[in-house]
């Protein structure tokens, strides 16, 4: 049985580490995870997800403001076969990664190497990628760069947000780990060089991420809402009231025309609205927006929303640019 010490710090990885603890394959011995945090509106510091499962196992629980030379020295005390890591939060130096015997291994929630770097879950969704998975691959320093032992794919629906797509990958790690854990025991495991050649690179999401460019097609407008809910989540402003934006899709204008009829009209412009949603002119097709939010209110479906808060046709809906969300090398830094 490998003997594992298991770094995270998301409630992503839970389904990975309950099938860890009953599978037989490995033994998690030690977690090291980020100090409690304040949360919330209340700002209470409290632990996370991973530090709670560690505690209800009684495991030794590390955590490290920076992985520095003591909390290396805490990894050598566990003396570990394999060290897995998934949304940890720090960056590992190769003497880290080089501590157990086998190594160390990363789930990365993307199919590499596409979407490395810190939102590959929204990117995907955000860029209207209809798949996306699970990469398990070796840790180096490079970003996201290591060999891949293998990949578990899922689909992404049409309207599913980046928080339905995170609990498909959360749960695909299972079968990841079932197939490869027992290969690498047996020293069976082959790893593939990714191919730089194909890489593109995500970043960490901001506040200022979440703004509509009604001149963008209808479809990748829908995405980038739907990829952003639940953070940063896409805003417009509706009679000088922030609306937040949950759900987008972008109908067929023979399946709008069988329910209102509307001429077409510029990027922006409210053109009236369905049993499902608010209906948008952009610069191919229509939006549909099938769920708002009014500031102090609770996210509703469109029809509910539009009771308390009517939007009339020709309505004008600001546009502004928006920021790219993946690029063929890595973004500059931005410290905060």
């Amino acid at each position: 049985m490998l003997k594992l010490v298991f770094m995270g710090s998301d409630a992503i990885a839970l389904p990975a580490q309950n099938w860890l603890d009953s599978s037989g394959v490995g033994q998690v011995v030690a977690v090291f995870t980020q100090p409690d945090r304040a949360v919330g509106r209340g700002q209470k510091v409290q632990p996370n997800a991973i530090k709670l499962w560690a505690e209800a196992r009684s495991l030794p629980v590390h955590q490290p403001e920076k992985f520095d030379a003591a909390a290396r020295e805490q990894l050598a005390a566990c003396a570990p076969d394999l060290t897995l890591v998934m949304a940890y939060g720090h960056i590992l130096k190769q003497d880290a990664i080089d501590t157990p015997r086998l190594g160390t291994l990363n789930l990365h929630t993307s199919i590499l190497p596409k979407y490395r770097g810190a939102s590959p879950i929204q990117t995907a969704t955000a860029s209207g990628d209809r798949e996306t998975g699970v990469t398990l691959m070796k840790l180096v320093l490079q970003l996201d760069a290591g060999p891949v032992a293998a990949v578990e794919r899922v689909p992404i629906a049409p309207l599913d947000t980046a928080a339905e797509v995170e609990a498909k990958l959360s749960r695909a790690c299972v079968p990841l780990l079932a197939r490869c854990l027992p290969l690498i025991a047996a020293g069976a495991q082959t790893f593939t060089p990714q191919d730089t050649a194909q890489a593109t690179f995500c970043r960490r999401l901001e506040k200022a991420d979440g703004v509509l460019d009604f001149a963008a097609p209808a479809a990748a407008l829908a995405a980038r809402i739907n990829g952003l809910n639940p953070w940063p989540g896409c805003s417009v402003e509706i009679n000088g009231h922030p609306v937040k934006l949950g759900l987008a899709d972008s109908p067929t204008e023979a399946e709008v025309c069988n329910i209102i009829r509307y001429n077409s009209t510029e990027a922006g412009v409210v053109v009236g609205h369905d049993i499902d949603g608010l209906l948008v002119a952009t610069g191919q097709g229509l939006l549909r927006l099938r769920r708002l939010q009014r500031p102090g209110g609770k996210m509703l479906p469109a029809r509910e929303f539009l009771r308390g808060f009517p939007v009339m046709a020709d309505t004008v809906l600001v546009s502004r640019p928006m920021p790219p969300l993946v690029a063929p090398q890595p973004f500059p830094y931005r410290k905060g």
